[in-house]
């Protein structure tokens, strides 16, 4: 009887809850089907029969084509705009990256639906447009969307632009390209047509040498993995005075991203990668090697200056091995022991010493320290890759430094033997980070106090094991906590997170053992700041 009357209660509620839901008025209704992809959203209006009139009211539509299904797919796409009534849409998004169409019977089919769809779009003045072809298809970006003047936002994968078409876009805020080639006028031609562009991000990239943006409304500029272009090398120059926050991140290859004038710049996030020259097909000789590094790290300390003025800073592995400070120190000492030579010898000879030592500074000058307002930095690295005497020439960079995060990852691969590795790197950088890594950064390292960083946070994710630890690579992070305690003044918390929970192989929290063994032992190092605490959490 008890369990009969449990039933009732149960249906009485899912009762009470399907009229509630029915009841929603349909602008609510419509706001919350304009979320879904539009195949389910005309499910659900099946679930009421007030509702089956809705889906011709739907403003926003989102549809996925598959190949196993195209002509399905073609045919509730081309019907659901066929009777739709709303007098705007807010937002198209056709997704073809589940479509192969090099082959395939139903292509003059889908391009003219495409075609269709589109000029619908446009004469509806269409606000927001996502438009993905399949990577290896070469697709034509629709004709009619060139002079939509009511589009707000777009996002574009694998579509070419007409050489010989006249972009007007004239509300356009936001745009979003990717796995597309552009030429240099092919971006002047884009910039010219959107007077308003705010945002800019491009991926997959590849083609253009010059980004010139002179609007003072594009304020975010985004590129991430580059797509090498010339056997010889590829440059790209940046200019974007008004620029306030940049970001460049994934594989760049070998290219050699300059920044020429970003000095609105508040915000800059380089997290990129680059390879080794004798990863690349035009690689010949071994001498070029180090040539190639020495003009990578040359590029990197310009770029670095470019970003003086920016209050946050967000940076790679890369920039760890273009040791900011390093050369100045060698200098420093050389300078020094040769100035004490000199006094023990003639005053001709002691003249052109002095002389040529400062010809010799003056050439290999580096970033000053006082010019960086950097207040956040922070630092995404790999646990073997980064040079911690790198990282340590970077820190002395930023003397204005409040906040610092770290975020440093192992992967499965490092627990490959070490030959496996290096023989994916080259010698060049082999060395350097051996150099860099056997460093002690309290005598090796001229005096150096961060009077300004309150909060140090490192995070560590791994996807190794850590229950038979090796304790080559998690040294560098102990070394670095013991640095940063000893010379920060004002410092009130140094945290140390363990992002991951649970080892798949030894099915415990290695990873979190070590860091609360790690929290401990800091613990007992000697430190700057009597108000400092250290905390471990999971």
């Amino acid at each position: 009887m008890e369990f009969t009357n449990l039933k009732k209660q149960k249906v009485t509620e899912e009762e009470s809850l399907n009229d509630r839901i029915s009841k929603f008025p349909d602008s609510l209704v419509l706001e919350i089907l304009s979320l879904l992809p539009t195949k389910d959203a005309f499910r659900t209006c099946l679930i009421s029969k007030r509702w089956q009139t809705l889906p011709t009211l739907i403003d926003s539509f989102n549809f996925t084509c598959l190949n196993s299904r195209a002509r399905e797919d073609f045919s509730f796409l081309q019907n659901a705009l066929a009777h739709s009534l709303s007098s705007k849409i807010k937002k198209l998004q056709l997704d073809f990256t589940g479509l192969w169409l090099l082959d395939c019977s139903f292509r003059p089919e889908y391009e003219s639906l495409v075609s269709r769809c589109f000029s619908f779009a446009v004469e509806r003045n269409v606000e927001n447009v996502v438009l993905w072809f399949y990577n290896g298809d070469q697709c034509t970006f629709p004709e009619s969307l060139y002079t939509c003047s009511s589009l707000i936002t777009l996002d574009v994968r694998s579509c070419g632009f007409n050489n010989h078409a006249v972009i007007s876009w004239n509300s356009l805020k936001s745009i979003k390209l990717g796995y597309l080639v552009l030429t240099d006028d092919d971006i002047v031609k884009l910039l010219s047509g959107c007077p308003a562009l705010e945002t800019m991000e491009l991926y997959r990239y590849m083609g253009f040498s010059r980004l010139e943006i002179n609007s003072p409304k594009l304020k975010i500029l985004k590129l991430k993995d580059y797509r090498r272009f010339s056997e010889n090398g590829d440059n790209l120059e940046i200019l974007a005075p008004y620029l306030q926050h940049l970001e460049i991140s994934g594989e760049l290859d070998d290219l050699k991203c300059r920044l020429i004038d970003v000095s609105s710049v508040v915000n800059a996030k380089l997290i990129f990668n680059m390879r080794c020259i004798k990863d690349l097909p035009s690689f010949n000789e071994e001498d070029n090697c180090r040539n190639y590094h020495q003009v990578l790290y040359s590029v990197i300390q310009d770029n670095l200056q470019k970003l003086c003025h920016a209050t946050e800073l967000t940076m790679g592995t890369w920039f760890t091995e273009t040791v900011v400070e390093c050369k100045q120190y060698r200098i420093k000492n050389l300078y020094t022991k040769t100035t004490e030579l000199i006094t023990e010898t003639c005053g001709l000879f002691c003249a052109f010493l002095q002389s040529s030592i400062q010809v010799f500074k003056s050439k290999f000058k580096q970033v000053p320290v006082s010019e960086f307002n950097c207040r956040y930095l922070k630092l995404v690295l790999h646990m073997k890759k980064f040079n911690l005497y790198g990282v340590s020439g970077l820190l002395r960079a930023m003397p204005h430094m409040e906040t610092l995060n770290i975020d440093v990852e192992t992967t499965l691969l490092d627990d490959f033997p070490f030959h496996f590795l290096d023989n994916s790197r080259c010698n060049f950088e082999l060395v350097d980070l051996a150099k860099g890594d056997n460093v002690d950064l309290q005598s090796g390292v001229s005096s150096v106090e961060f009077h300004n960083l309150k909060k140090v946070k490192i995070v560590i994710s791994s996807e190794r094991c850590l229950k038979d630890h090796v304790k080559w690579g998690f040294n560098k992070i102990y070394n670095l906590s013991e640095f940063l305690l000893m010379n920060a003044s004002v410092l009130e918390k140094f945290i140390i997170i363990s992002k991951r929970r649970r080892c798949q192989t030894c099915s415990m929290n290695c990873l979190s053992q070590y860091l609360s063994r790690l929290a401990d032992k800091l613990l007992g190092c000697p430190r700057s700041s009597a108000n400092s605490v250290i905390i471990f959490r999971e």
